[in-house]
């Protein structure tokens, strides 16, 4: 079933689980145990035998198993941070999550490991759901089957996914998947494996579902059911707000990278626009990142060169020539000149001295080019009602993002924009990233349609951004 190249590993969670472990192990189909490089068991500073449990076992079998004890209890999510980090370290391509419990059938791990091994998945979960009925013959309590369909239906329409189930705990990942994610700031709870899935998804990573079966035994259940919930319903809501740009990151933490904001209204919508309606122009993106926003230039015929000070993945496939360099130092030299529009989008606020780069963006344009200049507003309604309230703290993203070292106003970017030798065509605001709030539909609708309004009435009071166009004013002969 496995490529003799792919590292597959096994992580068995365990924690007073004396009386299953040896069982659980003994399950694991024969058919791939000289496939599995690695069985990681992680007893989790159990208050039972688990260990020497693990160490007998350990002798005796032909698997090829690591044993740990945690020398104190870690916790459910704080167990896996563990286990995944050695899958890491210790060079495996896929790791699975089995419960020394048993309550997760070891007799489906080939099903469960079949995606990744064909490269079709980033992640692999068991779903007790996908096939109506078989959660609650299993023996799946019915307040428990209400609770998991209620929060993964919530989890589904706050997040724009379509799983089945968000709340097993039979689950495979690719480890460059892992890689990708910060999964060590997550939780130590239960709730670690929803904001797994939150960081998956937030990172464009595919999670493939395949059906298991669901059994219930005497194993004791740990989880706070009412506690359990209200973290999970924390955790969504606070990457929507988080997405938006409300919220400093300490309950989900999320790559730096930053996104496509593709809502027509946005900040990336409105210069897209703007893009749109030229013929196809030669553009240096500064601060590009990962080089989504660049793309869609190219998508419209414009050559686009894109400079950041970190190389993310992809970026080079996304434009035409990429350049590294931290622009706190300037436009790298190599990059050149006679560009026909300078962009820098949500780029000067994160800049020690932004009026050197504007001077340096003046210098990089052909004699009749733009530039193109899109900074947060802090005049917007929430720093203003934060900083009313004492509470002028940073978030993860958004205005007050904490990468940000210098503020804008309406009127503070046009004296900047001024004063270094251009003169301003258009000064537009832009209303709140209500895509990354997760709304959809009539609602959104609506709500798009009031945030406009009271920036058609108060624009500095409700401008969430400012786009600004500039062409250069010419040097006195």
């Amino acid at each position: 079933m496995t490529s003799s190249s792919i590292k597959v590993g096994i992580l068995v969670v365990a924690y007073n689980a004396a009386s299953t472990l040896a069982k659980v192990l003994d399950r694991i189909p024969d058919e791939i145990r000289p496939e599995i490089t690695e069985v990681i068991v992680c007893d989790d500073h159990s208050q039972d035998s688990t260990y020497l449990v693990g160490l007998g076992y350990q002798q005796i079998s032909d698997l090829p198993i690591t044993l740990i004890r945690h020398p104190e209890n870690l916790g459910y999510g704080g167990n896996q941070k563990a286990g995944y980090q050695l899958a890491i370290e210790h060079g495996l391509d896929i790791v699975v999550m089995l419960h020394g419990d048993g309550q997760y059938a070891p007799e489906s791990l080939p099903e469960i490991l079949a995606p990744l091994v064909a490269g079709e998945a980033d992640a692999v979960f068991g779903s007790r759901t996908m096939i109506a009925g078989a959660a609650r013959k299993g023996g799946m309590p019915l307040y428990k089957f209400m609770g998991n369909r209620i929060l993964s239906r919530f989890e589904n329409a706050a997040l724009g996914t379509e799983l089945s189930e968000f709340h097993s705990g039979y689950r495979a990942y690719s480890v460059k998947a892992l890689e990708q994610i910060p999964f060590a700031q997550n939780s130590d709870g239960f709730n670690f494996d929803t904001q797994i899935i939150i960081q998956l998804h937030d990172a464009g990573l595919h999670i493939a579902e395949v059906p298991i079966p669901t059994y219930y035994g005497d194993e004791i259940c740990y989880v706070d059911g009412l506690g359990y919930a209200s973290d999970v319903t924390k955790d969504v809501i606070a990457y929507r707000l988080q997405k938006a740009g409300f919220g400093d990151g300490s309950r989900i933490a999320l790559n730096d990278e930053y996104e496509l904001k593709p809502n027509e209204d946005s900040s990336h919508g409105r210069i897209s626009k703007m893009f749109a309606t030229k013929s196809p122009r030669k553009v240096l993106d500064l601060g590009c990142s990962g080089g989504q926003l660049s793309e869609r230039l190219r998508q419209m015929g414009h050559h686009v060169t894109g400079v950041d000070v970190t190389e993310i993945k992809g970026v080079t496939d996304r434009t035409d020539a990429f350049y590294k360099g931290d622009l706190n130092a300037g436009i790298p030299p190599e990059v050149g000149k006679g560009f026909d529009i300078v962009l820098a989008a949500d780029v000067l606020e994160h800049l020690k001295r932004p009026a050197e780069l504007v001077r340096q963006m003046k210098e990089a344009l052909s004699p009749d080019g733009s530039i193109v200049v899109c900074v947060p507003n802090i005049g917007h309604w929430y720093p203003r009602f934060r900083a009313a309230l004492g509470m002028f703290d940073y978030d993860q993203r958004g205005i007050l993002d904490t990468t940000h070292l210098r503020f804008f106003t309406r009127r503070s970017i046009r004296k900047l924009i001024e004063r270094n030798g251009f003169a301003i065509r258009r000064l537009e605001p832009v209303g709140l990233p209500l895509d990354a709030l997760g709304l959809q539909g009539t609602k959104a609708h609506l709500l798009s349609l009031v945030d406009q309004m009271l920036i058609t009435l108060w624009p500095t009071m409700f401008g969430y951004q400012f786009i600004v166009e500039a062409t250069p004013v010419p040097s006195p002969l």
